[in-house]
């Protein structure tokens, strides 16, 4: 008797009248709108302004869906074109399966476009959105628990997940590997932002981290799989996958530096350009007002008390009669001057 495990929902859809409401569906929407709005408030924290974020997601996020249902598609065509399969069930992706590989390659094409509408170097986007892209997985591997899909091997660990009997699986207790990567997501996050607070990355070097951490985790989340995938050399195609882009990650972070030292200290330059002109502006406006007064208190000086200008005119009328005083006072004494020596 199985004390302790993960029980499996029975259904992962809840039908709204004739609206079928998905839990995959469910959780990959949250992921985005987390991602979205941890991404504008490092955004605006490095300077940016409030909503480039989404504007850039509004091109990223369809971008991504895209290219990650066609990875699965390409690298499990046999669940799809093979005999006895409908190859319409490849557009169905509500019923699962996407390929974080395609999703952030193509998402990048996607973001690309955005950054260029807006003026905004990619590597600088890359890096703000980062953590929140691995919340965003972590929040989205919930939507494989609806599904009953993205399992491991049978075990008994009290964390087992029950998974019942259904198209391409038995039932049985197996490992969570959608919890195992969903807690490593986290983490993922987590490190990424610490990181960059701590070491001030730049120039794409945060996303790196991201993507050098997350495949590490993917290898041995993936090795625990058990359902059906292609194998290389005895390994399965995400486990090459997750080696060689975690390597070429690795080395970017070693050998950026060199190139690209520091961090950008403009996020998004036309929102630098907006805010220089508004403070010229303002210190214009502080300049001329400063003149104005200075010119104002000149004419007040020069206008003066009236008072003051009435006795400066006083003083002007005064000063011929007194001279004319001194002059007759003047011509007293050399006449009383000129009797005394006859």
């Amino acid at each position: 008797m199985d004390l302790a495990y993960i029980p499996s929902p029975s259904t992962g859809v809840i039908h709204l009248g004739p609206i079928p409401l998905r839990g995959y569906a469910f959780c990959i929407i949250i992921g985005v709108f987390v991602a979205v709005w941890l991404g504008n408030k490092r955004w605006i924290a490095r300077g940016g302004t409030a909503g480039t974020v989404a504007d850039i997601a509004v091109w990223a996020v369809p971008f991504g869906l895209v290219g990650g249902r066609l990875y699965h598609v390409i690298t499990d065509y046999q669940l799809y074109f093979s005999e006895g399969e409908n190859w319409v069930d490849a557009f169905k992706i509500w019923e699962g399966g996407l390929g974080i590989w395609g999703a952030i390659a193509l998402g990048a094409v996607g973001a690309w476009i955005g950054c260029r509408r807006r003026g905004i170097s990619l590597p600088v986007y890359a890096d703000v959105i980062a953590p929140g892209i691995a919340f965003a997985q972590a929040i989205g591997r919930w939507g494989n628990w609806f599904n009953q899909e993205l399992y491991g091997k049978p075990t008994d660990v009290p964390w087992a997940l029950k998974i019942t009997e259904g198209t391409n699986r038995e039932a049985g207790l197996y490992h969570p590997t959608f919890l195992y990567e969903s807690l490593w997501n986290v983490a993922v996050g987590f490190l990424v932002i610490w990181a960059d607070r701590r070491f001030k990355l730049g120039h794409g070097r945060a996303f790196a981290l991201y993507v050098a951490a997350y495949c590490s985790g993917r290898v041995w989340t993936e090795a625990l799989r058990v359902d059906e995938a292609h194998h290389i050399l005895g390994l399965r195609l995400n486990v090459w996958t997750a080696i060689f882009v975690g390597l070429a990650a690795v080395v970017y972070l070693i050998v950026s530096p060199r190139f690209r030292p520091g961090r950008e200290e403009i996020v998004e330059p036309r929102a630098a350009e907006k805010a220089a002109e508004k403070t010229d502006a303002v210190e214009g406006a502080g300049t001329d007002a400063t003149t104005e007064a200075a010119d104002a208190a000149g004419t007040a000086d020069r206008a003066g008390d009236p008072e003051d200008r009435a006795a400066g005119s006083e003083d002007e009328a005064a000063g011929p009669e007194d001279e004319t005083r001194e002059t007759e006072g003047d011509g007293a004494g050399h006449g009383a001057g000129s009797a005394a020596k006859s």
